[in-house]
C-alpha cells in the first residue's frame, strides 16, 4: 500500500446519553437533570474511519467538536480512539446550537487547519438533521459526499461508495472533501486502558468564542 499522509479531521457531538434519559410520569416531559452525556453514536464511526484511514495510508486525525465548557469530558473518549489530537471550540453559548451554528463554527476553526478530509457522521445522535456535514462543506467550498459506507484513496482521489435510494452508488472527489459516513462503514474499536492512558497526553487546541467571528450568531 502506498503511503499518502493524509490530514483527516473527523467530527464528534457530544449529547445527552439517551440511556440516562427519565420520562416524569406525571407530566410525560424528559428528565434531563441527572443524564450524562456521551459522544454521539454516530460520530463513533466517524472518528474510527478517520484513524482507519490513516492507519492505511498514513497522516494524522485530529478529532474536532464544539461544544459547552463541560463538553471538555468528551475529548479523553475521542482521543482513546486514535486521534493524535483534538480541537475543542467551546463557549456556554453553544449549548444549544443550531446546525447552521454549527456548521458555521466548525467552518471558521477548520479553514485554519491543513486537512484533505474530513469526516462527520451521518447525523447526530440527538436532533439527526443530518445538516452539519453538508453545510459545512458548503462554507469551506469543498465537495461532499453522504451517506458513505466506504473510502478509497487513489492519489488526490477519494472513492466513496454511497447508499441511495436505488442501491449502492460508486463516485469519486478531489481532495480536499468532506464526507458524512453511515455506521455501516466500520465497527468502532473499544479504547483499552492504555489508550485512555496515553488520550491524557495528547495534545488539545482550545478554541472559544473570542477567537471567533460573531457570523455564526
Amino acid at each position: 500500500m502506498v503511503k499518502i499522509s493524509l490530514n483527516i479531521i473527523a467530527c464528534f457531538k457530544w449529547v445527552v446519553d439517551h440511556e440516562d434519559i427519565k420520562v416524569n410520569p406525571e407530566t410525560n416531559e424528559l428528565m434531563l437533570e441527572r443524564a450524562g452525556y456521551r459522544i454521539s453514536d454516530y460520530d463513533r464511526f466517524a472518528i474510527e474511519a478517520a484513524v482507519a484511514l490513516v492507519e492505511q495510508y498514513g497522516g494524522s486525525a485530529t478529532a474536532v467538536t464544539v461544544g459547552f465548557p463541560e463538553a471538555k469530558k468528551g475529548l479523553k473518549d475521542a482521543l482513546a480512539r486514535g486521534p493524535e489530537k483534538a480541537i475543542f471550540i467551546n463557549d456556554p453559548a453553544f449549548a444549544e446550537l443550531e446546525p447552521a451554528q454549527t456548521a458555521a463554527i466548525l467552518a471558521q476553526s477548520i479553514n485554519k487547519q491543513e486537512f484533505d478530509l474530513i469526516i462527520c457522521g451521518e447525523g447526530s445522535g440527538d436532533l439527526y438533521a443530518q445538516q452539519v456535514g453538508p453545510r459545512l462543506a458548503e462554507h469551506l467550498d469543498i465537495p461532499c459526499a453522504s451517506f458513505v459506507r466506504k473510502i478509497t484513496i487513489e492519489g488526490r482521489e477519494l472513492i466513496a461508495e454511497r447508499r441511495v435510494d436505488e442501491g449502492l452508488e460508486i463516485i469519486s472527489m478531489p481532495l480536499p472533501a468532506l464526507v458524512t459516513v453511515l455506521p455501516e462503514i466500520n465497527s468502532p474499536r473499544v479504547p483499552g486502558l492504555k489508550d485512555t492512558l496515553a488520550a491524557s497526553k495528547k495534545p488539545v487546541v482550545a478554541i472559544t468564542k473570542s477567537d471567533l467571528e460573531e457570523t455564526w450568531a
